[in-house]
C-alpha cells in the first residue's frame, strides 16, 4: 500500500508540474498576443478615440477568458489564488505596454503612412502567433482537423460578414 500511495503522490506531483507548465506556457503565449492588441488599441484610438474605447471595451471583455485560462491551471497546481491572480495579470500586462511602445515610437506623429505601417505590423504579428503557436497546438489536440477547419470557416466568415456590414 505504501508503494501505490508513493506512486499516486509522484503522479499528483507531475500533474500539478504539467499544469503550471501549461499555465506558465499560456501566459506567455497570451502575453505575446496582447502586445500587438494594446498597439492597435493605441493607433484606433488615436485615429478615432470613439473606436478606439469601443475597440479597448471589446479587449477587456475578451481578457477576462483569457485571464481565466491562465490563472486556471497555475491554481490548480499551486493551490494559490494569488499566483494565478498574479500569472493571470502578467499575461495583460503587454497590452498597455504595447500602447506604450507605439505612443513612445510615434508620439504624436501620425500621417496615413504611420498608421499603413502600423496596421502591417500588428496584422503581421497576430499572422504570425496564428500560423506558429496557435494552429499547431490546435492540431495538437485536433490531429484530424475537423473542428480547426470549421472553426475556421466560422471565424473567416464572421470577419467577412462584418466587413460587409461596416462597409454598407
Amino acid at each position: 500500500e505504501s508503494r501505490t500511495a508513493s506512486t499516486e503522490g509522484i503522479e499528483e506531483t507531475e500533474r500539478k508540474k504539467e499544469l503550471f507548465s501549461m499555465g506558465a506556457v499560456t501566459a506567455c503565449a497570451i502575453a505575446l498576443h496582447n502586445f500587438p492588441e494594446g498597439l492597435a488599441t493605441f493607433v484606433a484610438y488615436v485615429s478615432d478615440p470613439a473606436v478606439g474605447v469601443a475597440l479597448a471595451i471589446g479587449i477587456a471583455i475578451h481578457n477576462i477568458p483569457e485571464g481565466l485560462c491562465v490563472a486556471m491551471p497555475i491554481y490548480y497546481s499551486t493551490g494559490s489564488k494569488w499566483k494565478g491572480f498574479f500569472w493571470g495579470s502578467f499575461s495583460g500586462l503587454s497590452e498597455p505596454l504595447g500602447a506604450l511602445i507605439g505612443w513612445f515610437v510615434v508620439g504624436n506623429t501620425f500621417s496615413g503612412n504611420t498608421f499603413g505601417i502600423l496596421f502591417g505590423l500588428v496584422a503581421g504579428i497576430m499572422v504570425y502567433i496564428c500560423i506558429d503557436e496557435l494552429l499547431p497546438m490546435a492540431f495538437h489536440y485536433d490531429p484530424k482537423g475537423g473542428y480547426i477547419t470549421w472553426s475556421c470557416i466560422f471565424g473567416m466568415s464572421l470577419i467577412a460578414v462584418s466587413l460587409i456590414l461596416f462597409h454598407i
